[in-house]
């Protein structure tokens, strides 16, 4: 058995027996030595396109393919490509790991072992480009075409037996034992690499709002002072107002003339608690008001500080998501 992808046994030409020629046409072809019998392989025509194998259009290319240069055989339960590396006329074998490798990941591998391919791609019988992404169990279920420079193969993955419906059954039990006994088996190991990932994320956390934080606490004691002082000097014109009314009524004028003018201050205070509550929507609540006017002076300090508040938030909400994990 292979050890494993991409491993190949190269077994090269047997001795006695000629390396098939290639020719290519509309170019110089190859000479070949008058001794040498003509080749019984079958003739295929290789036709050139921008974007996929099309009927007679591009230049065309002559190519003599034996009909079993490139195989597929199944050993062990994996397939096994045998191909003909063409700077090397070797004979290597490549094990796949259908549900795991790509096209993409078995093309790479034989362009890795033969430096000397410049183009190789793969074609369903019908032209269309076979995308590198499309898992090798899925292209072995159909012919398809192998392009090896610009050598085309004809590939006839053979047809393995479908498995019955019990021996399906008891295949999908004996796969999801496996992966209980590996589940209990690295529990262990993966919850102590999820919590040296989370510290590791909540000491980042921690670092970067750091100094957010120790601009957000001068900042909140700038908004404070600035409202408390406001509140102090709303209570300061309040008796202020309320001593000059008295000095009016009792010692200046009387009550007579006196009346009117509270009335009509009275009746200019509720609507100016009546315009709050149209601009802010919000009832004339005293906590609340000064929760709104802390605010204000807590943006206004933070734009000038180059305080990022939606970064500081995001900051804080993902430490919580840390400590509820």
């Amino acid at each position: 058995m292979l050890a494993g992808l991409g491993r190949a046994v190269r077994s090269g030409w047997p001795l006695g027996k000629r390396q098939p020629a290639v020719l290519l046409g509309g170019r110089a072809a190859r000479s070949r030595r008058d001794d040498c019998p003509p080749s019984s392989t079958a003739q295929v025509w290789l036709w050139k396109h921008t974007t996929a194998w099309s009927g007679q259009e591009g230049a065309p290319y002559n190519v003599l393919v034996p009909s079993d240069e490139v195989t597929v055989n199944y050993r062990h339960g994996l397939p096994v490509i045998t191909l003909t590396l063409p700077t090397r006329s070797e004979r290597c074998r490549f094990t796949v790991k259908p549900m795991m490798t790509t096209v993409g990941a078995f093309l790479r591998d034989v362009q890795r072992e033969d430096k000397g391919i410049e183009r190789m791609e793969v074609f369903a019988t019908d032209g269309t480009k076979v995308s590198d992404a499309i898992l090798m169990e899925v292209l072995l279920m159909n012919d398809f075409k192998l392009v090896i420079n610009n050598t085309a193969y004809n590939v006839s993955p053979p047809v393995k037996d479908k498995l019955s419906s019990e021996h399906a059954t008891e295949m999908e039990d004996i796969k999801s034992l496996v992966h209980r006994l590996f589940v209990a088996l690295h529990l262990e190991d993966h919850q102590i690499r999820k919590e040296r990932e989370l510290l590791q994320k909540l000491d980042n956390l921690k670092e970067e709002l750091l100094p957010l934080e120790q601009m957000k606490a001068r900042i909140m004691d700038s908004a404070n002072a600035k409202t408390s002082r406001l509140l102090w000097v709303g209570l300061a014109l309040m008796s202020t107002q309320g001593g000059a009314l008295a000095w009016l009524t009792w010692w200046v004028y009387s009550w007579d003339i006196m009346e009117p003018v509270t009335y009509f201050i009275t009746y200019g205070s509720a609507m100016a608690f009546y315009a709050y509550f149209v601009l802010t929507k919000q009832d004339y609540i005293y906590p609340d008001a000064k929760d709104r006017q802390f605010l204000h002076y807590f943006y206004r300090k933070s734009k000038r500080q180059h305080f990022n508040v939606e970064r500081y938030n995001k900051l804080k909400e993902d430490l919580a998501e840390v400590f509820k994990k």
